[in-house]
């Protein structure tokens, strides 16, 4: 058995190209869609992540404003720039790149953003919303994993779904999403015991921990979808995730590879959050799923 691998630049090119007729739509009623992105310091991998956001805003039409502020930037300084944005009709929805300075309080200014310009999906709101299984605006990354399942025609309803990692960002709101959908789901995480015979198990395996290299085939259960979150920059440069991809194709039945799998849709889900927003904030469509 060799892995079908889930290439996630083929599916964010498609997906984007909907996405592009859907803000064009909008534009020709008089409302392009708006994000604005707040990077405060020099950090070089928020850097090289904004740098693919912004292309990709170009790409689908979306209007995008850079924000860059210098690594000394205060608090009350960011946070009256989140509300300058929360006021400003152009923009439907602001991107705060973390990580934030050490001077500055991230949980202060993602609930200083508005729940309806939240496309990144981390507000209060927007968490009690998909705890709760409202409409809201999901974390994009594991917005991401769910349609990658989707358009690859993996089942997820009665199936058994681990997932590693119990993040703010991935893995809880990945095991909601997961049980929403119906599936059976188990969180791990670094004080789990016998994780590999609870990996073992799942039909669908979402590693998202960043250990660079942990899944190994004896780890995989033959024929399991196997959703690499992770990416690690190794000593020599080079990038790799959190499954052994050499060890884990022969076993698993899908494989989504890194780099070109789960990141270039984490992005796409970010442009599709932001046109959702456009919509609802121009009353054209009440918010819905990407």
């Amino acid at each position: 058995m060799t892995a079908r691998l889930i290439d996630g630049i083929a599916l964010s090119k498609t997906l984007r190209e909907e996405f592009a007729l859907r803000v064009a739509a909008l534009v020709q009623r008089g409302q392009q869609p708006g994000l604005a992105v707040l990077v405060v310091g020099d950090n070089a991998a928020s850097r090289i992540y904004v740098r693919n956001k912004v292309r990709a805003c170009a790409e689908c039409g979306v209007h995008s404003r850079l924000i860059e502020l210098p690594a000394d930037t205060s608090e009350a300084e960011v946070l009256a720039r989140v509300q300058a944005l929360n006021a400003d009709p152009a923009i439907h929805g602001i991107l705060v790149q973390l990580p934030l300075p050490p001077q500055i309080a991230e949980a202060t200014i993602i609930e200083a953003i508005a729940p309806e310009k939240d496309v990144d999906g981390f507000h209060l709101a927007n968490i009690g919303a998909l705890v709760i299984g409202k409409p809201g605006f999901i974390p994009c990354t594991p917005a991401g994993v769910m349609v990658m399942l989707q358009r690859s025609g993996v089942t997820v309803a009665g199936k058994q779904a681990v997932v590693l990692g119990r993040s703010n960002i991935v893995g809880k709101p990945m095991a909601l999403l997961l049980l929403q959908q119906d599936a059976t789901v188990t969180i791990c995480h670094s004080k789990t015991a016998n994780l590999a015979a609870i990996t073992r198990n799942a039909d669908i395996l979402i590693a998202a921990i960043g250990r660079p290299n942990f899944v190994t085939g004896d780890m995989v259960k033959p024929g399991a979808c196997v959703i690499d979150v992770g990416i690690n920059r190794l000593p020599d440069g080079k990038l790799c995730g959190d499954v052994a991809a050499q060890s884990v194709a022969p076993i698993a039945g899908w494989l989504s590879p890194v780099p070109g799998g789960v990141g270039p849709m984490t992005i796409t889900m970010l442009l599709a959050n932001t046109r959702s927003a456009a919509e609802q904030q121009a009353g054209y469509t009440s918010l819905k799923r990407p």
